[in-house]
């Protein structure tokens, strides 16, 4: 059975649609969907039901159905979030605050290997003496669905984005007031470095993570969450908001984590600007949300 961390979500689909795997027999459903399960660990997978077999199965499994399987069983889903809204339009995209968002749809963006799955978004967000060595991926995952509250649109608070092209997750924005990260405030010296600026000051937010999921890339998601990243920051309150890319130079290889923190170009298109230059490879870019101000703030 699949790996609990990474579930597989099976899209049953009417005969016709796009889809990866068509289902074969009606009495052995089950059976090929778990042999499926195995092979995609933290997809969503499109099933085509041939029209024949419709009246064979149980009504749970006829189209249209979402399931999910993992390690501790089958589970039917809801509907994403604005899966009706961008499911009409190509190339459509939606993005919604994180506790609007399924927890299997964010767990779907950040997938199984790489460093979007094992970070989980946590990289800032531990405490002092705490390393991703003493904790362990399961947990930061388990912290990443509290501090989204994934799943629970009526909750007061979140820490992000979650993006969505054609109906299916795609992309994922971490997105806070600046003193909500420990780690951003206590060893990372980007943001500090060669300014005189108020750690502590919860009127300015940051983005720390932009991230789209394979097969979704050069289609507009990481634009679209930082545009949104801005919105959401101004709704809630925040005077300012900040970003930190990595500005890769030609033929220079990103290290470890690095491409998490987005590309300048990207933040520009959410009229952020750039305001410092710490390092050669990193910047500081900032919008400025209070009215009738500038884009960006000084270095000072």
């Amino acid at each position: 059975m699949t790996d609990l961390q990474c579930p597989a979500i099976f899209e049953l689909v009417p005969a016709g649609a796009d889809a990866d795997h068509a289902l074969h027999d009606a009495a052995g459903a089950w059976a090929e969907l778990e042999a499926l399960a195995d092979l995609h660990r933290g997809e969503t997978v499109p099933v085509s039901v041939p029209t024949s077999l419709v009246p064979l199965l149980p009504e749970a499994l006829r189209p249209p159905a979402r399931w999910e399987v993992d390690a501790d069983g089958w589970r039917r889903l809801p509907d994403a979030p604005g899966v009706q809204e961008a499911s009409g339009a190509p190339g459509e995209l939606v993005v919604v605050p994180a506790n609007e968002a399924r927890w299997e749809d964010l767990q779907a963006v950040l997938g199984c290997r790489g460093q979007a799955a094992v970070c989980q978004c946590q990289r800032f967000k531990l405490a002092p003496r705490e390393s991703f060595r003493s904790v362990p991926v399961a947990e930061r995952a388990g912290r990443l669905r509290e501090q989204t509250d994934a799943g629970q649109p009526d909750a007061g608070t979140t820490s992000g984005l979650v993006a969505y092209l054609d109906g299916e997750p795609a992309g994922w924005c971490a997105v806070e007031p600046r003193p909500a990260y420990p780690g951003l405030l206590r060893v990372y010296r980007v943001p500090w470095q060669g300014r005189s600026e108020d750690k502590l000051d919860d009127g300015v937010w940051a983005v720390t993570c932009l991230f789209t999921r394979a097969g979704c890339r050069r289609r507009g998601v990481s634009r679209a969450l930082a545009r949104a990243a801005v919105g959401f920051a101004r709704d809630r309150g925040a005077r300012a908001l900040e970003a930190y890319p990595i500005v890769p130079e030609p033929g220079q290889q990103i290290t470890w984590g690095e491409e998490l923190v987005g590309l300048p170009s990207v933040y520009a298109s959410a009229g952020f600007v750039e305001v410092h230059r710490p390092t050669p490879r990193r910047a500081v870019m900032r919008v400025d949300l209070r009215a009738g101000s500038g884009a960006g703030s000084g270095a000072g």
